[in-house]
């Protein structure tokens, strides 16, 4: 039951990355994601049961959707209003970080990496270490909304809360 997770989104994967749904895709797609169930099921998934709930799998969708689009462009838009200005004072800066999954903390540390801007240094059980482009406060909490807001939020809601 717990490759049954990972057989899904490897085929979901395989077919968006191929651009196709012909007869040949969707074999090749189920025989390589049988196989990757099969393989690493038993290493990535512990509840099944959570990981199979449709409405954690909308909200994620919906989360890249508005990742790919809305938060990248205001990031991007930051960061050239930022270079053309020389408004920026980067530093390395400590964030908490209330979040107790595995999955849910990778997804943060991966959002603020992807974003222009940022990068995740390292992490610890309740912070992260994120190099700024420009360190607006000292305040740490001010910090986690700046820069965790709304990845912290999502991902809590992902892979720790009900999914609603």
């Amino acid at each position: 039951m717990r490759s049954v997770p990972v057989m899904i989104a490897a085929f979901v994967t395989y077919i968006i990355i191929t651009g196709s749904i012909t007869a040949y895709d969707i074999i090749t797609g189920a025989i390589t994601a049988f196989a990757a169930g099969l393989l690493f099921g038993k290493h990535l998934v512990s509840n099944p049961g959570k990981a199979l709930n449709p409405a954690r799998w909308v909200r994620f969708a919906l989360y890249f959707l508005k990742y790919i689009t809305v938060i990248e462009a205001k990031a991007h838009a930051d960061v050239i209003r930022r270079i053309l200005s020389g408004d920026v004072r980067p530093g390395i800066v400590k964030v908490p970080l209330n979040l107790g999954d595995e999955y849910a903390r990778f997804l943060v540390a991966a959002s603020i990496t992807n974003t222009p801007g940022t990068v995740t240094v390292h992490m610890d059980d309740g912070c992260v270490y994120v190099n700024w482009i420009s360190v607006s406060t000292s305040d740490p909490e001010k910090r986690r909304e700046e820069i965790l807001g709304e990845f912290e939020e999502n991902a809590k809601k992902i892979f720790e809360g009900g999914g609603a």
